[in-house]
């Protein structure tokens, strides 16, 4: 039971709802947090072709990328079937029903200066919906400056345009067709910044419209999130390449249909 782990989940809820993020302290054990640290390093030893190098050649550490591998990273599987991931990600939805999207590993070497632009998640994707919530959970720790940091309420909108990180292109959405990000960083006094040190074992959780950011990694700093949909999340097909892509996926699924696939499974309730 999640009780037994968290205590005062209520509160949490309130401030999800309303500051779009959370950190929950001690939710995972030290056996969890070694599955997932096994699995991140089988994933580093076997990256999947969607893997990326997201800092610039002159960076003296590395941020890599790598999605989509629950399949076959047996760690990742085990850790999404067992763990109180999934029930966490229900409480704070508000959901009868939770989805798995995606996994996403990112690791940042120590000395990686390269840091992670402001941006929403959901805009990069292809579904739509009020009920999602994404997990970063590291297996090193992680000071304060390399940390998530988040504008509270950002996820009540409004859709803002997504840009790649290196090159600030506008390879998703047409120029002009949404809001420019805010200079967060230039006007810090509009902004309500939110963020936390985190040790293993505890968790963000956060809405996959919460705009955020964080900061190079002056020690090695290795995180799996975890991508959960809601009740009311379906399939929003896009005429360019989403991050994570599905291939295919337009052909099975169609538009606004919930996502009731196999690659997409439910993972709370858990299956008695």
């Amino acid at each position: 039971m999640l009780e037994d782990r968290i205590q005062d989940i209520d509160a949490l809820v309130g401030d999800f709802q309303a500051d779009g993020a959370v950190v929950v302290k001690g939710l995972f054990c030290p056996q969890e947090v070694a599955l997932v640290r096994d699995g991140i390093d089988a994933n580093l030893a076997d990256p999947s072709p969607r893997a990326a190098v997201a800092s610039k050649a002159g960076d003296a550490g590395r941020f890599f990328e790598d999605f989509c591998n629950w399949t076959r990273i047996d760690q990742y599987a085990r850790f999404i079937e067992t763990s109180p991931a999934a029930e966490m990600a229900q409480r704070l939805m508000g959901a009868k029903t939770v989805r798995f999207y995606h996994d996403h590993l990112l690791v940042k070497e120590a000395g990686t200066r390269q840091p992670t632009p402001w941006h929403q998640d959901q805009p990069y994707y292809n579904i739509k919906g009020a009920q999602t919530c994404s997990m970063w959970m590291p297996v090193d720790p992680v000071p304060i400056e390399s940390s998530l940091r988040f504008v509270a309420g950002s996820h009540k909108g409004p859709w803002l345009m997504p840009r790649s990180f290196m090159t600030e292109e506008s390879r998703w959405f047409p120029e002009g067709s949404l809001a420019e990000l805010p200079d967060i960083d230039a006007d810090p006094q509009t902004h309500r910044v939110i963020t936390w040190a985190i040790e293993p074992g505890d968790a963000i959780f956060f809405h996959m419209l919460a705009l955020h950011s964080a900061g190079g990694a002056a020690s090695r700093r290795r995180v799996l999130s975890l991508r959960f949909m809601g009740d009311d999340v379906v399939h929003a097909p896009r005429p360019w390449k989403t991050s994570p892509d599905f291939p295919g996926l337009e052909a099975e699924l169609a538009a606004g249909a919930a996502m009731q696939h196999p690659l997409f499974p439910i993972v709370w309730p858990k299956a008695v």
